[in-house]
């Protein structure tokens, strides 16, 4: 990691970093996989591997496992399980981030209104046949690549970028809100206060619902 670091450094502008990240071309547009692929290549992404599947429920209940629990997860996973797909492994500068605004919003619906272009307005059905899925950070790339293509080789994800997909799912949402009451409150000791906030409102902390009986010694 070091030497990579030292590498990036020492390169001459413009530095292009290479991403990767993973497409997939669901059921519902399985048909048009080759018009897809062809905009997906005009519009300056690599397919590095590529192969077809039928996912079984339980190997789609395991792809989208953070959405356990939602009401729509046994739709989901019937949808996903209905038919072949086609994985991709997409690489570009930028890749993760271009990716998701080629594909647009998740709704089709939404996507036909604000992104016309976009390749879930195009090729999707409704609000959960999308057409298409795309990798939303640089953690969730790694651990879906590697889901679907079980003998690829990843590159260790860049420290600095991890701590960012960190920062932006577990703490950056909680710390809005205490600064955003911080603003209203106004306190003295706004260090003091926001540190005593964060630790109130503080997600992870366990919801104890009846008292601690201390026993006697």
């Amino acid at each position: 990691m070091q030497a990579q670091d030292q590498l990036e450094v020492s390169m001459d502008p413009p530095q292009i970093y290479v991403e990767r990240t993973l497409a997939l071309i669901k059921p519902d547009a399985i048909d048009k996989a080759e018009e897809i692929e062809d905009i997906i290549l005009r519009s300056g992404f690599t397919i590095l591997q590529k192969r077809k599947v039928h996912l079984t429920p339980e190997q789609a209940s395991d792809f989208y496992a953070e959405h356990y629990g939602k009401m729509f997860f046994p739709s989901l996973v019937g949808y996903m399980s209905s038919g072949p797909i086609m994985a991709m492994v997409l690489a570009r500068d930028k890749c993760i981030g271009y990716w998701r605004d080629l594909i647009g919003p998740t709704n089709t619906y939404k996507a036909r209104e604000t992104h016309p272009d976009s390749l879930r307005a195009i090729y999707g059905t409704d609000d959960q046949r999308n057409a298409v899925h795309g990798s939303d950070s640089y953690s969730s790339s790694e651990r879906e690549v590697r889901f679907m293509f079980p003998d690829s080789v990843i590159e260790p994800i860049p420290a600095g970028q991890a701590a960012r997909d960190y920062l932006a799912r577990h703490v950056n949402p909680t710390l809005l809100g205490g600064l955003t009451e911080l603003c209203k409150q106004k306190p003295e000791d706004p260090v003091t206060w926001l540190a005593n906030w964060m630790i109130e409102n503080n997600p992870n902390k366990p919801k104890i619902r009846q008292p601690i009986i201390q026993e006697p010694e």
